[in-house]
């Protein structure tokens, strides 16, 4: 009788602990969001200061601007540390949004209408790119990993290719950061001047929409660029683009495979099969096509997805380190340059031979 006493509080005790751990939950994560605060304002923030600009500077995207406004920010003034982790933030998380709402601007029968050679081209520009880079970057005497950053960033996505394939080789701090600044400096510059030789070559809108889409680095770049040349360039280059993405799950999978294979990585993260942005775009596609969406709602959606990705390239801009780069020394950049200049190359081949319908 006298143990059931003593022993009777337990539960209590139980359920003490319960509560404080949840507390404790709660308050870890008000404090993640309050660090993500300062960054995610001033990030946000240059998205509005980029739109303002861009209204009073015809045919000039604010998503370029976002990101030539946060590269000058970084490489001329210092960026406060606090704002790191809602840069961060918005680098991934507000892009990633943006692409999803992206989905509501394309239907289903504007994707398929751009016929079976697209597919060619995408596996062209992914592959053919991939496969060279690997091979310039060990004539250069560069390391396996960074090569494979370099490689997997240009041919498929940009900064996140880059960081699934981090994952998946377990590459140094330096070598993934130096990667993700090439695809940038490197993306940015394909902004104006993709849709410049579009129109130099004589290309229709979506033509260059497509060699946008083929050859462009990161999502929110394309879609600046694909602004930029009007028409139907943008659904083009978007739907064109989103196609290489979805190789990036095939391709980090057997990066995967072959680093554990040789033993240059005992055991990877391993990336989602299809990322969850892509799901909740192809789920955006569909909503469109079905008609149910009213017209002011797609307008709606796409103001907010300007605002999300202007402030996602804002972040990407806060993010280029030109003396960083300087630093790593001239054989990483003049492979993250030959690569661009070559996908560049075959993705116009690919859109002269097989040009959407």
């Amino acid at each position: 009788m006298e143990i059931t006493q003593h022993q009777a509080p337990a539960p209590e005790h139980d359920a003490s602990l319960s509560s404080s751990t949840s507390a404790s939950r709660t308050t870890t994560a008000a404090s993640r969001w309050a660090s993500y605060l300062p960054g995610l304002s001033v990030t946000v923030a240059g998205a509005g200061a980029a739109w303002f600009i861009a209204q009073l500077i015809p045919g000039i995207s604010p998503l370029l601007i976002a990101i030539l406004v946060g590269a000058l920010w970084r490489n001329l003034v210092r960026v406060p540390r606090r704002l790191s982790p809602g840069v961060a933030f918005s680098s991934k998380k507000l892009l990633r949004a943006g692409i999803v709402l992206l989905g509501l601007q394309l239907s289903l029968s504007s994707i398929l209408g751009l016929g079976p050679g697209v597919l060619l081209v995408v596996a062209a520009s992914v592959g053919i790119t991939f496969g060279v880079t690997l091979i310039a970057g060990r004539l250069m005497g560069i390391s396996l990993t960074q090569r494979l950053l370099i490689a997997s960033g240009v041919s498929i996505c940009g900064a996140a290719a880059v960081a699934a394939t981090e994952n998946a080789t377990d590459a140094k701090e330096e070598e993934t950061a130096t990667a993700i600044g090439l695809v940038v400096l490197f993306g940015t510059l394909m902004i104006p001047a993709v849709p410049f030789l579009g129109s130099l070559l004589g290309l229709d809108a979506e033509s260059t929409g497509m060699w946008i889409g083929a050859s462009t680095h990161e999502v929110a770049q394309v879609v600046a660029a694909g602004s930029a040349v009007g028409g139907g360039a943008l659904a083009v280059a978007v739907t064109v683009k989103l196609a290489r993405v979805l190789t990036l799950a095939p391709m980090v999978a057997g990066i995967s495979l072959y680093m554990r294979k040789t033993g240059a990585v005992a055991d990877g993260k391993r990336p989602p099969i299809v990322p969850l942005f892509i799901v909740g775009f192809l789920a955006a596609v569909l909503l469109r096509s079905s008609g149910i969406v009213p017209d002011p709602l797609l307008a709606a959606g796409q103001i907010l997805q300007t605002i999300l990705l202007a402030a996602a390239m804002f972040a990407l801009g806060l993010g280029l380190d030109i003396k960083g780069l300087i630093r790593v020394g001239g054989r990483p950049v003049l492979l993250g340059l030959g690569a661009t200049v070559l996908i560049l190359g075959v993705a116009l081949a690919g859109t002269l031979l097989f040009p959407p319908l």
